[in-house]
């Protein structure tokens, strides 16, 4: 099927919702719209209700920024540190997920209402099928969007940005093209005018290794990908990433709008402010390590899941990341058998060095009304040396976490 045909026969859409986190805490703040904001880290804000990012000391991240931070450079996963060098003015507030998965809801309800085929990606963004609602043939989808735009504003007060194309990894890419507040509705004829000149970034799927490594090919626009020979792109990068990058130039992508998808895993992690001391900071390891398992059971319960296999995520001071994992012989969901495993797999940890992030992640999921299904694989042996920070003793329910003195 050529690019045209793909066309004229879907309109999907990629609704992305403006500097979402950022944007939630201006309905609050709303005195702080217009000056640079930066969300992130988790230190409370001080008694007069203002933190600056220059004031700021430690290891967070930027989860987001308003668009007047981004114009001097930061970007989400940017240091804070670093952010604070190119902004120091810059107002800076701690994220508040609970909040922003009550606002994620709400606006995915609002599209619901106009347009209800809808594939959930996280928690600012969606797709849309929009080929069989009324009046898109016409159009391409140009009013259905302004409704959907209007009734998220009448119900949230927050704006977004929507690109409507025949496929969602074109899609994607148009709802970036216009931002904030951005309408894009892109036909076949408009793909090498409008997305070729675009750098090979902005494929949602081409990273920072890939895009070196085509840079070094001579190619930094998707136009310049498009006009390579797929032979040539298969023998740099192999068969199937090759062709797909042959196919994504060309704006080819027949993935459907998956309305009902079950999640893989469940995980939570978090960064230290400072690196944790395998013996000195044992107690702030348990605790957090405590924390990170009881959210993971919340999450799981909320969501009438269980999961049978347990892991734990470890980055080191000098940023090496390994996991282990263990297969449990029947699905859990609270958070003693949870800890008790992951207390297991960190038995087979060597802690040579100090922490900076640790996370918990539950796998092998099942509903709570649906049998587990047989044991995929056996737990591996402990290795001959025991962890030093938490205690390793089983888990009771009167003694939840162990002795951490």
């Amino acid at each position: 099927m050529s690019p045209g045909e793909s066309f004229a026969e879907r309109r999907i859409a990629h609704l992305d919702m403006d500097a979402f986190y950022a944007s939630v805490e201006l309905l609050r703040r709303p005195e702080l719209r217009g000056q640079p904001l930066v969300i992130g880290g988790r230190r409370a804000i001080p008694s007069d209700g203002v933190a600056r990012l220059r004031d700021y000391a430690g290891r967070g991240v930027v989860t987001t920024a308003t668009y007047e931070a981004r114009a001097f450079g930061i970007h989400s996963g940017m240091g804070l540190m670093k952010a604070a060098m190119k902004c120091p003015d810059a107002l800076l507030l701690p994220a508040d997920f609970d909040e922003y998965r009550s606002l994620s809801k709400r606006f995915k309800a609002a599209v619901a209402e106009i347009a209800p085929v809808i594939e959930d990606r996280g928690i600012d963004e969606i797709y849309i099928d929009l080929s069989a609602c009324p009046g898109v043939a016409e159009d391409g989808g140009r009013a259905i969007a302004r409704s959907i735009k209007a009734r998220i504003q009448e119900r949230c007060g927050l704006s977004c940005s929507i690109g409507i194309t025949p496929n969602k990894l074109l899609s994607k890419i148009a709802s970036e093209l216009e931002k904030p507040d951005g309408l894009t509705v892109l036909a076949g004829s408009e793909l090498e005018p409008r997305i070729w000149p675009l750098d090979v970034r902005r494929i949602n799927g081409v990273g920072p290794k890939a895009a070196e490594k085509l840079k070094q090919m001579g190619i930094e626009r998707i136009g310049d990908l498009a006009a390579r020979p797929m032979d040539e792109l298969v023998a740099r990068f192999g068969r199937a990433y090759g062709q797909w990058l042959h196919h994504a130039a060309h704006g080819r992508d027949d993935r459907p709008v998956v309305t009902c998808s079950e999640p893989r895993s469940v995980s939570r992690e978090s960064t230290f402010e400072r690196d944790l001391h395998p013996r000195n900071d044992r107690q702030e390891l348990s605790a957090r390590l405590t924390g990170l398992c009881e959210r993971v059971a919340q999450d799981l319960q909320a969501k009438a899941y269980l999961g049978r296999t347990i892991g734990v995520k470890l980055r080191f001071e000098d940023f090496e990341t390994i996991t282990r994992d263990l297969t449990l012989a029947e699905p859990v969901a609270d958070a003693t058998a949870i800890l008790n495993a992951a207390r297991q797999c960190l038995k087979r940890v060597r802690f040579d060095r100090r922490l900076r992030l640790i996370g918990i992640r539950v796998g092998s999921l099942s509903r709570v009304d649906q049998p587990a299904g047989r044991i995929l694989r056996t737990a591996e042996p402990s290795a001959n040396y025991e962890l030093p920070l938490f205690d390793d003793r089983p888990v009771t329910q009167k003694s939840a976490f162990g002795n951490t003195a």
